[in-house]
Formats: structure tokens, C-alpha cells, sequence
């Protein structure tokens, strides 16, 4: 690969046929990308999981099926790339950042998708941009299905602008500049992000306990006269399932949540009980095989009490 300018962006002729793609981390997000990018022409892809190292795990029989690359170590999954997609766990994001800016080809744009908090997306940014790299945040602003590709993202930092064309051309269509530095975009998923796992960890609360009184059905009637959004039932099934298939995730990215709070000097006292919440939540998986709420809720309950109150490790 011929490194650019750093300070250029790539031409739209590189952009539409030579655009070399690195994808960082293999596990839902990186599959979708994976897939909608192949669906969209590009065939240059390079992917690289931490998991790997076990052929059976689910990214290596993921990357398996499709016609991508793969690398054996992010150092070389950033070398040749004009473009490296990261979308790890929360957790990850720092280490990701350091393993690839390793190898990082001189003006590849580093797009960092993770649920960070400013100051650790700020660390990040500092590492790639060191090694020669572009670093570009963005802020996934909803579940990357059903819009897949073309979900709505916040990028911020001084590569920004430069990216963008190329997202767009590339099918992230819901990609828009939010900001010059790197942190704001982040912020703004953190903040957003108190409310949304919250009210999934409050609804759970709320539900399991409604339901051993047989009222759950009267306390959702009566939040459609403060809040009338349609079908309290359906939302709160929804919302309570995302916590048991994603609780883990989820939990890692609320205590990035808690970071971002201290960083603003806000004591972080109900986000820090959201991940005792989420991180139980997964422990009931059995329980999505039910369609109904009150079923769902039921199967929950069946774990016996101690286990049921008990805060995870």
C-alpha cells in the first residue's frame, strides 16, 4: 500500500476501488461491517479477533465463511490498511489502540466504534495519531441493527471532515461530523447511555417484582399516563431482553459510563448499580426462549432467591 498524505484525505478514486479495510475485533459489529461492505463491492478486507487463537471460537468460524483476510496479530491487521475499523469490548479499547498503532500504516484513518469514555477515546486517539495514524472517534448512536452500516455515528476529532466522504462512499451513510476534537462524541453516547441501560436495569427491577404480586400489567398501564409511547408490554420485554442477551457488554460499557461521570466530577451512583444489574441480567438467557413478558419474567424468577439478590463477582 502506498502511504498518503497524512494530512490529505484519500482520493475518490482510491476511496472507490483501492481502499484497503481493517476490521478490528470480529464478534456482531465487526461481522455486519464485514458483511455490508463485501455486499457493497469492496473486496480488500483484513479482520482480526483476539480470539483467533482458538480456531473454534466464534469470530474464527465467522471469519471462516467469508471471503475476508485474516491477520495474525492487530500490529499486522493495521500495516496494510488506508483504513482500520475497531470495534471491540469497552474494556479493550486502550489495549486495541496500542496493538495496532504498533503497525499502523502512516495515514490510515483508526475509526475507534468503542463504547469508551472521552478520556479513554482521548488516550486512544493519542496513541494512534503518535504512530503516524488518523484516529477518528465514533459514537454508535443505536443498535447496530436494524440500520446495520448505515446506523447513525458521531465522529469527532481533527480527521473527522476528512473521513467522512470516504464513510459515505463506503455505505456509512448515518456517519456525520459532530465535532473537531476527540471526546465530545463519546460524551454524548456515555450521557445517553445512563438513560437507556438504566431504564433497562430499572424495568428489570421494576417487572420481576410486579410480577410475584401479579401487578405488572397495572404498573405499565399507569406509565402510559406519564409516558404514552405505545405498547408498555412489547417495550418493556424488549428493553429487559437486551439486558439478558448483552448484559456483559453491557455492564463493561456502563462502567465506562462511570469513568465518564468522574471525568465530569458526577459521583456515579446509580451507573455504578446499572452494572451490578446488567451484569446479572445474562445469568437468565433460558428465559428468552419466552415470547411473553410475564413468561419471560417467570422463567427469571425461577432462579432461586439467594442467587436471584446475590451481586455478581
Amino acid at each position: 500500500m502506498t502511504s498518503p498524505d497524512p494530512q490529505a484525505p484519500l482520493s475518490d478514486d482510491a476511496a472507490a476501488t483501492r481502499c484497503a479495510i481493517t476490521l478490528v475485533g470480529f464478534g456482531e459489529v465487526g461481522q455486519v461491517l464485514a458483511d455490508d461492505l463485501l455486499a457493497g463491492g469492496q473486496s480488500d478486507i483484513t479482520v482480526y479477533d483476539i480470539a483467533f487463537a482458538d480456531p473454534q471460537s466464534a469470530p474464527s468460524r465467522a471469519a471462516a465463511q467469508r471471503a475476508v483476510r485474516r491477520a495474525d496479530n492487530a500490529a499486522q491487521a493495521g500495516a496494510r490498511a488506508d483504513l482500520v475499523i475497531c470495534a471491540v469490548t469497552a474494556a479493550a479499547d486502550l489495549e486495541a489502540a496500542r496493538a495496532v498503532a504498533a503497525g499502523i500504516a502512516g495515514g490510515a484513518f483508526y475509526v475507534d466504534l468503542n463504547s469508551a469514555s472521552p478520556g479513554s477515546k482521548q488516550q486512544a486517539a493519542a496513541l494512534v495519531d503518535a504512530a503516524g495514524g488518523r484516529y477518528v472517534e465514533a459514537a454508535v448512536m443505536a443498535p447496530i441493527d436494524p440500520r446495520r452500516i448505515a446506523s447513525v455515528m458521531l465522529l469527532g476529532g481533527p480527521h473527522a471532515q476528512a473521513l467522512q466522504p470516504l464513510l459515505h462512499r463506503l455505505g456509512f451513510v448515518g456517519s456525520q461530523v459532530f465535532a473537531d476534537t476527540v471526546g465530545p462524541a463519546s460524551a454524548t453516547k456515555m450521557c445517553r447511555s445512563v438513560i437507556i441501560k438504566g431504564v433497562e436495569a430499572l424495568l428489570t427491577e421494576s417487572m420481576l417484582a410486579a410480577r410475584h404480586y401479579g401487578v405488572e400489567q397495572v404498573v405499565l398501564d399507569s406509565l402510559s399516563d406519564l409516558l404514552p409511547i405505545g405498547d408498555w408490554p412489547r417495550l418493556a420485554r424488549y428493553m429487559i431482553s437486551r439486558s439478558v442477551e448483552h448484559g456483559v457488554r453491557r455492564a463493561e460499557e456502563m462502567r465506562e459510563v462511570s469513568h465518564t461521570l468522574s471525568e465530569a466530577g458526577v459521583s456515579a451512583w446509580m451507573t455504578d448499580a446499572c452494572v451490578t444489574r446488567q451484569s446479572w441480567a445474562p445469568r437468565h438467557k433460558a428465559a428468552l426462549e419466552h415470547p411473553a413478558l410475564g413468561e419471560m419474567l417467570d422463567a427469571m424468577r425461577a432462579t432461586p432467591t439467594k442467587s436471584l439478590e446475590e451481586k455478581p463477582r
